[in-house]
């Protein structure tokens, strides 16, 4: 039985149970026992079945997509991994495909289908109903990256005269809701939102209460051509639950929801997580080793040529190096106590900046104080390390010099981790991009700098 990893665990079963039940599952596909395999992933959350798809192998992979919709519906096609997704599809027939996207809303249609290669899309416009198809289209018009492209067009709208009584009647005689919504949009006669009504206050009001005498304060919209990293920031500054999303004409034209603007906060936090790490922005887990040498060496080949600039340091000082071997055997203390201190400002600026908590308004103190920051840790470590220098080597000015570069290279590294990414957001780049390979050459590069340099006017 294969080995699975559970993400998530279903009240129906415990950890264990589910990890039993997937394998069995995955043991009944091998078998091409259809019905087994339904029966068994019947209870089973989407996201677990999708994560079952990601970790087994291919021949296992083909092995459970041949059982079709025994495995595969809507939930799960939507929570499978981009790196596999198309993969998926390939796998499965024109009416597996179209019976799995019958039930999911507009967004997360969207979702499957934006990535995906032009004869991709097609196929899978091709297997939707016609509603679902055209605000799928309507929704591929608006800019990647959008709230035109994160929004849902499945909302309840109401006039903001209506009481309450006949919004409930309206809600109870609707052939058709959306399988989850939080507020009742208040429109004007042009179809302009101006309010929203929480269905908690709904329900506990008078039916002739207006709904506009208990709307909610919280009120915004969003316009479908914002950035959908703005919608995020949106969402969890004010600590809203949907939004309403307009037009130009502020015309209402969709609601997104806070599981997908969590989603963007998710993808944009992983995003600068792997660009730190020099590794893209869509590296996975399921990528073969092509895909991923395709993400790393570009990074790699780098890294190369910015750690040539730390050997033509160090080439400067031979005569140096050489009359006190010494010097050698310390430098990559002085470098590495640097490097780390510039990736922990580093990862503060970063995550500051996707927040939205370092401005223009407050970059100036935040600058000052990893700066201070940076000459306490170092006047620290300068302590630790003169008085190792002076013990093991004993020489006093051995250990002068280690404490005066480490001093130096700790402010460096702790001015280079806020500035390098303040200055790549100043021009429009994301701070997250190449910043962990600017940081590290200019703690090398000054760490060797300032301790062979301090070492040549000090002890030759």
């Amino acid at each position: 039985m294969a080995e699975i990893t559970v993400r998530t665990m279903p009240d129906a079963m415990d950890a264990e149970q589910l990890e039993a039940t997937l394998g069995a599952a995955l043991d009944a596909a091998r078998a091409g026992d259809a019905v087994r395999v339904g029966e068994l992933l019947d209870p089973v959350h989407p996201a677990d079945v999708a994560d079952l798809l990601e970790q087994v192998g291919l021949e296992d992979r083909e092995a459970l997509l041949a059982m079709g919709s025994a495995v595969i519906d809507g939930d799960v096609l939507s929570e499978i991994s981009d790196a596999i997704r198309e993969d998926v599809l390939d796998a499965l027939s024109d009416a597996v495909v179209a019976e799995a996207l019958r039930d999911l809303d507009s967004d997360d249609l969207v979702d499957i289908v934006e990535d995906l290669e032009a004869k991709d899309q097609g196929r899978l416009l091709g297997a939707m109903d016609a509603a679902d198809r055209v605000a799928v289209e309507q929704a591929l018009a608006w800019p990647e990256h959008s709230a035109g492209r994160l929004m849902q067009r499945e909302l309840v709208v109401a006039p903001d005269h209506w009481t309450v009584g006949e919004a409930i009647d309206f809600l109870r005689g609707a052939d058709h809701l959306p399988d989850q919504f939080y507020h009742v949009i208040l429109v004007d006669p042009r179809l302009s939102p101006v309010g929203y009504v929480t269905l908690g206050r709904v329900l506990s009001s008078g039916r002739e209460t207006r709904l506009r005498n208990i709307a909610e304060e919280s009120f915004r919209t969003i316009t479908a051509t914002d950035d959908e990293a703005d919608v995020a920031y949106t969402f969890n500054q004010y600590h809203l639950i949907s939004c309403p999303v307009v037009d130009a004409a502020n015309r209402l034209v969709g609601v997104i929801t806070i599981d997908d603007a969590m989603n963007v906060l998710d993808e944009e936090h992983e995003e600068d997580m792997l660009r730190l790490a020099g590794v893209g922005d869509e590296a996975d887990v399921s990528d073969g080793p092509v895909e991923t040498v395709k993400q790393r060496l570009p990074w790699l080949i780098v890294n190369l040529f910015t750690a040539s600039l730390s050997a033509m340091v160090i080439s400067q000082f031979q005569h140096t190096i050489a009359t006190l071997l010494a010097l050698a055997a310390l430098m990559p203390i002085v470098a590495s106590t640097g490097g780390i201190a510039g990736t922990q400002s580093l990862a503060v600026a970063v995550r500051a900046l996707a927040t939205r908590d370092l401005t223009r308004a407050n970059a100036g103190r935040v600058v000052r104080r990893e700066m201070l920051a940076g000459l306490m840790n170092g006047v620290g470590l300068a302590l630790i390390l003169g008085c190792a220098g002076v013990v093991i080597f004993g020489d006093w000015h051995l250990g002068l010099v280690l404490a005066l570069a480490m001093m130096v290279n700790q402010v460096v590294a702790a001015l280079g981790g806020v500035m390098v990414p303040l200055t790549l957001d100043r021009m429009g780049l994301d701070p997250a991009l190449a910043s962990g390979t600017f940081v590290t050459t200019l703690t090398d590069v000054m760490g060797f700098f300032a301790f062979l340099g301090l070492a040549t006017v000090m002890l030759t």
